[in-house]
C-alpha cells in the first residue's frame, strides 16, 4: 500500500480530551503462579527463550521488549491471541479495527506484511492445526508487537519535545501493558473498549472522515478579494460562487442565484461563528480569506489540534477551568458539563501567554497591582519622566527600590489594571487571571492585547462560582469586597485545576467544527515537526 499524505493521519487519529484513563494506566506487572496448563482454560503456552528470540530478530520490536515480556509474565506466558478454538475474538476484532483504519485512509504507516499474511493463514485453523504449527509461536508474539506499535502511534502521540513547541502541560501517561490487559480481557471490538475515550474523539474523527471525502470533490477556484463587502440585498456574480462554496463546506440550503438573500446573511453568520470572525452576516476580506483554505490545510490543522488533544491529562468527571487562548474564551467544566463560560483577552502576539496549567487557590479582592519590573522599565519609567505627577494621577505608589529601580504598585480603585479582584493559581510564569477596567475591550474580535496574563469578561459570576461552597461569600458579600481600600484574599476550600490551552480547531457539542488563526504560529512549528 502506497504512502500518501494520509499516512500522516496514523501519528494523529486517536485522541483523548478529557480521557478517563485511571482504568489502564496504573498496572503491576505480578507472575500468577495459579495460572498453569492445567488450571488454564487455555492449553497454549510459550517460554521466555522464544519470546527473546523473536525479540532480537526484529529491530521494530526491541523498543516494547520490556512492555512484551511485562505483559506475559504476568500471565504465565499463557497465549493471549488464541485459544482452545484456534484465533481468538479479540485477534480478529484487533484485526479488523486496524485493517479498517488503513482502508478508510489509505494509510501505509501501520501496514505489516507479515502480520497480515499471518492472520490470513492462521483465520481459519482449528485448534489441533494450529497446536501442531510451531510458527504459531512467531504469531501470537507478532499480534501482541503489532498492538503495542499501533497504540503508541494512536494513544501516545508524535515523539516530540512539548516543551520545543511552547507547551508546558505534562504529556498524559499511558500503560500499554494494562491498555492491552483490558483489551484481551473485554474482547474490545471498537475504539471506545479500547481505553475510555471522550465524547470530542468521535466528534473529530467524523470531521476528519468527512474533509477526506469533501476533499475528492473540492473545487479548485479561489474567490477574489472585495473591493467593498457584500451585504444583504446586494447582487452580485460572485455571490452564486459564495453560495456555491458555503454548500459544499457547510450543506447550507441556498438558493443558486446572485442575490444576497435572508439565507445567505444565516449561512454567513454561522461561517463566521464557526471561524471566529465577527457574527454580522456580512461578506467581507475575513470571510473570503477563510472561505479560499484548502481543505488539506484544513485537515492538516485538525491533525495538529488531535495531537494536542492526546497530550493532554485526564479531566473526565471533574471541574476545572479551561482557557482555550485562540478562541479568546474561557470555560467551567463541572461532571463533563460546561456550566459557565465567558470571553476573555490574553497575551498580544509580542507577549505570549504561557501554556501549562496549576491549581486554582486563590481569590483576591481589591487587589493591589505590583507593577512588573519589565513594565517599570518600559512604560512607566518614560511616563514619569514626562510627567512627574504619573505615580499620583494613575493611584499608584512607590514600595521600594531594588537596585535603584522603583518598586511600583496600584492601589484597589476602579481604575486599578486589575480590576477588581484577581484570581491566582501559582506558577512559574507569573501568569494569573483578573478582571479589568477596560471592559469595552471584550467586544473586539482578536483580544489577544495583554501583556501575557487572561482578564475576564465576567469575573464576578467566576468568584461566585469558585466560592459556591462557602456560604458566607454570598453576591452582596463579594461586592463588598471588590470596593475594599485594601486587598483582601480568600483561600478555596479545594483546588481547581485550571489549563491555558492552544486549540485552533474543536468540534463543539452541537457537532460543528470550529477553526481559529493561529495567533502565536504555534501552529506553523506544529507542523513543521508533524508533517
Amino acid at each position: 500500500m502506497r504512502t500518501s499524505f494520509f499516512s500522516l493521519l496514523g501519528f494523529f487519529i486517536f485522541l483523548g480530551f478529557s480521557c478517563g484513563w485511571n482504568n489502564a494506566t496504573e498496572k503491576e506487572v505480578t507472575r500468577d503462579s495459579s495460572i498453569t496448563i492445567t488450571t488454564s482454560y487455555n492449553p497454549l503456552f510459550l517460554d521466555s527463550a522464544s519470546m527473546q528470540l523473536f525479540i532480537d530478530g526484529k529491530d521494530w520490536v526491541k523498543p516494547f521488549s520490556k512492555q512484551i515480556l511485562d505483559f506475559y509474565t504476568d500471565r504465565n506466558f499463557e497465549f493471549a491471541w488464541f485459544d482452545s478454538t484456534g484465533l481468538s475474538e479479540q485477534a480478529h476484532h484487533f484485526f479488523n479495527l486496524q485493517n479498517d483504519y488503513i482502508t478508510r485512509l489509505s494509510d501505509s504507516s501501520l501496514f505489516n506484511q507479515q502480520f497480515q499474511d499471518l492472520y490470513t493463514a492462521y483465520a481459519n485453523k482449528t485448534a489441533r492445526q494450529i497446536v501442531a504449527n510451531r510458527e504459531v509461536v512467531n504469531t501470537e508474539l507478532l499480534f501482541t508487537a503489532q498492538f503495542f506499535v499501533y497504540a503508541e502511534k494512536m494513544y501516545k502521540g508524535a515523539n516530540i519535545q512539548l516543551a520545543d513547541l511552547g507547551w508546558y502541560i505534562p504529556r498524559k501517561k499511558v500503560n500499554l501493558h494494562a491498555l492491552l490487559d483490558s483489551v484481551i480481557e473485554n474482547k474490545a471490538t471498537e475504539l471506545a473498549n479500547y481505553a475510555p475515550v471522550s465524547l470530542q474523539y468521535p466528534r473529530m474523527e467524523k470531521w476528519l472522515f468527512r474533509l477526506a471525502e469533501m476533499q475528492k470533490s473540492e473545487l479548485a477556484d479561489s474567490l477574489p478579494r472585495l473591493k467593498k463587502s457584500l451585504k444583504s440585498g446586494d447582487t452580485s456574480s460572485l455571490i452564486l460562487r459564495i453560495k456555491n462554496r458555503l454548500r459544499f463546506l457547510q450543506g447550507d440550503d441556498l438558493t443558486s442565484n446572485n442575490l444576497f438573500d435572508t439565507s445567505l446573511v444565516l449561512a454567513v453568520k454561522k461561517f463566521q461563528e464557526r471561524h471566529g470572525i465577527d457574527k454580522d452576516g456580512i461578506i467581507g476580506n475575513k470571510v473570503i480569506e477563510d472561505l479560499n483554505i484548502p481543505i488539506r490545510k484544513r485537515m492538516e490543522q485538525l491533525l495538529i489540534n488531535m495531537e494536542r488533544a492526546r497530550w493532554m491529562p485526564s479531566m473526565q468527571d471533574s471541574t476545572y477551568v479551561l482557557v482555550n487562548i485562540p478562541e479568546f474564551r474561557l470555560r467551567v467544566f463541572e461532571e463533563g458539563k460546561n456550566i459557565l463560560q465567558m470571553n476573555v483577552i490574553v497575551g498580544s502576539e509580542a507577549n505570549n501567554t504561557v501554556i501549562f496549567n496549576g491549581n486554582l487557590q486563590f481569590v483576591v479582592f481589591s487587589p493591589y497591582w505590583n507593577v512588573p519590573e519589565s513594565i517599570v522599565r518600559k512604560e512607566l519609567l518614560p511616563a514619569i519622566s514626562r510627567n512627574k505627577n504619573y505615580i499620583a494621577s494613575h493611584n499608584m505608589e512607590v514600595t521600594g527600590y531594588v537596585k535603584g529601580l522603583p518598586q511600583i504598585r496600584q492601589k484597589p480603585g476602579a481604575n486599578n489594571a486589575l480590576g477588581r479582584v484577581k484570581f491566582l493559581f501559582p506558577n512559574n510564569f507569573n501568569i494569573y487571571l483578573h478582571d479589568t477596567p477596560n471592559r469595552n475591550l471584550f467586544a473586539q474580535t482578536n483580544r489577544g492585547l495583554s501583556h501575557g496574563c487572561i482578564r475576564i469578561a465576567e469575573p464576578k459570576k467566576f468568584a461566585e462560582f469558585l466560592l459556591r461552597d462557602q456560604p458566607s461569600f454570598t453576591s452582596t458579600a463579594i461586592d463588598s469586597l471588590m470596593l475594599l481600600e485594601k486587598e483582601k484574599w480568600v483561600t478555596l476550600k479545594k483546588k481547581i485545576p485550571v489549563f491555558l490551552v492552544y486549540f485552533t480547531s474543536w468540534v463543539d457539542a452541537s457537532g460543528e467544527l470550529h477553526f481559529r488563526r493561529d495567533i502565536y504560529k504555534h501552529d506553523q512549528k506544529m507542523a513543521t515537526k508533524l508533517f
